[in-house]
């Protein structure tokens, strides 16, 4: 017999296409959404240089938009990154904002769009429901298949020398988000394969989030799974393969809806530190850490996990819950090994003096640790760590 259901809420964004080739006719596809035609476009240099804004800027130009281009977004983008790109908006007297690129720039866009207009200052923003007022139009357009930031109402800014922080509200979620996989062909294979895990992380941690789990949360975080998982290895050993790059484009804007709404925890948490002291991307980061967390988390998971077997596996009913979850994290090893991303922290330059610093780092994200299904004490930390080491 089922269970009386929880009460819960669901939020994402109002409107997402996907469509090939989509940011060639951005001009097209905006122009009768939005009567703004003062454009901010965030991007960062890398983009730039590949030439995808190209297209992008003769479409807009061709019907009417006006754009400003700020290519200043670096990972882990500070505080100052921000500021400025929100000076130079409002110079132009921007009236709608569109991001373009990877999860920073995506942040730094959907913060400039809320800060643009608002006296509120940055420092009061951090947290989660702070941000006060309305923002510009907001359109989010990712290139990497990774970070969900598109769909999610989330923004992570660089504090300080090595600490992030977060901006959660609803004022975040875009008005519209276009996925085009077009835009992640060119994207390296090591990239493809850390964001590519990066979003297997946000769909694995929204299924087990401890306090906002939901029925829309899982379906959504199943399905993503199931297409990343299925389509990864492909993804990153063909970079030009078509349904493989739409598959882990549209899975990572279901992972990103998953976890806006069932938020991420210890994984995140323990990789955040990685990217404020040693500049470890984001993704990568979250590699990193996933096993020894995945673990860690067993002896409360298990059902969860073996659920989540059955996805990535495929159903074995005849194995007990233990087995199957065990099933899952091999099988996420699996995928991690053969994708290609370094497996250890000393690979990327971490040094084992470090891994009691960043072990207190990490225990300040108590936003995401909340969210875990086993309490992490600092001890913890340390041993994760060092078992990721």
């Amino acid at each position: 017999m089922s269970k009386a259901l929880g009460a819960f809420e669901f939020r994402t964004v109002p409107a997402i296409a996907v469509e090939w080739s989509g940011a060639q006719r951005l001009g097209d596809i905006l122009a009768p959404r939005f009567p703004a035609r003062r454009a901010f476009l965030v991007t960062d240099a890398g983009v730039r240089r590949a030439g995808l804004l190209d297209a992008v800027l003769a479409s807009l130009a061709a019907h009417g938009f006006s754009v400003t281009i700020f290519d200043g977004v670096v990972a882990d983008p500070p505080e100052a990154v921000l500021h400025c790109g929100v000076a130079e908006a409002r110079a132009a007297t921007t009236d709608i904002v569109i991001g373009l690129g990877g999860g920073s720039s995506l942040d730094v866009a959907k913060l400039c769009a809320v800060l643009i207009g608002s006296e509120q200052p940055l420092a009061e923003m951090y947290g989660i429901g702070c941000v006060e007022g309305s923002r510009l139009p907001l359109v989010l357009i990712p290139t990497t298949a990774g970070t969900g930031s598109e769909v999610t109402n989330i923004a992570i800014i660089t504090t300080g020398q090595t600490t992030k922080m977060g901006v959660v509200s609803p004022q975040l979620y875009a008005d519209f988000a276009l996925l085009d996989a077009e835009l992640t062909v060119g994207l390296p294979a090591t990239h493809t394969a850390a964001t590519g895990i990066d979003a297997m992380v946000h769909a694995i941690e929204a299924y087990t989030s401890k306090l906002r789990k939901n029925p829309i949360s899982d379906a959504l975080a199943r399905e993503a799974l199931r297409l990343l998982g299925g389509n990864l290895i492909t993804a990153c050993r063909d970079g030009a393969n078509r349904p493989a790059r739409e598959a882990m484009l549209l899975g990572a804007a279901l992972a990103g809806q998953a976890f806006a709404n069932a938020p991420v925890a210890a994984v995140h948490a323990l990789a955040y530190p990685l990217g404020g002291h040693y500049h470890v991307p984001h993704g990568l980061s979250n590699a990193l850490m996933l096993g020894p967390v995945l673990r860690f988390n067993m002896g409360v998971a298990a059902p969860l996990y073996a659920e989540l077997a059955d996805v990535l596996v495929g159903p074995t009913p005849d194995r007990e819950v233990s087995a199957r979850s065990q099933d899952f994290v091999a099988e996420m090893e699996r995928l991690m090994t053969e994708s290609g991303a370094p497996r250890r922290l000393r690979d990327v330059g971490v040094t084992d003096n470090s891994l009691a610093l960043l072990a207190g780092d990490a225990m300040k994200q108590s936003r995401l640790l909340v969210n875990n299904p086993v309490e992490v004490t600092e001890a913890d930390a340390l041993a994760l760590y060092r078992e990721a080491y």
